[in-house]
């Protein structure tokens, strides 16, 4: 059985770690309750393939095909809504609906380069490359 000292230094210890968690976390939503990202959250990775790697392909699968459970996440095969560049741009940039808006954490680069992996791939044939100018436009 441990000493009433020892029990109170340990819930002491308990209770300042927990508040040093919980300041150190930044918010998490807006005042809408919406989450966001932190604020100055960058992502590193540049080419399309990585970014489709780590940040989109944990909704919309490694095979771009989507998934449907506690949401509905669209398939990205052989999708019709790409033909029009500016269509999945606005989307990257802005989100829409479940999608959130990726504007403030990817650059124009990324975006074009996440835009252009999506739109030649899973079964996508859209040559016509997005640029960074098409990027800045949509962000105007």
């Amino acid at each position: 059985m441990l000493q009433a000292g020892v029990k109170l230094r340990i819930a002491f210890t308990a209770s300042m770690s927990a508040a040093l968690l919980l300041l150190s976390l930044p918010a998490y939503t807006q005042s809408t309750g919406e989450p966001v990202f932190s604020p100055g959250f960058r992502f590193i990775e540049n080419s399309g393939e990585q970014l489709f790697a780590n940040v989109c392909r944990g909704c919309h699968m490694s095979d771009g095909k989507g998934a449907t459970g506690a949401g509905t996440y669209p398939s990205l095969a052989g999708d019709s809504n790409l033909l029009s560049s500016g269509y999945p741009v606005g989307i990257v940039v802005n989100g829409r609906r479940g999608m959130p808006a990726f504007g403030e954490v990817m650059s124009d680069d990324q975006v074009a380069a996440v835009v252009n992996y999506v739109r030649t791939h899973f079964g996508n044939g859209y040559q016509d490359a997005v640029t960074t100018e098409d990027v800045r436009a949509v962000r105007r």
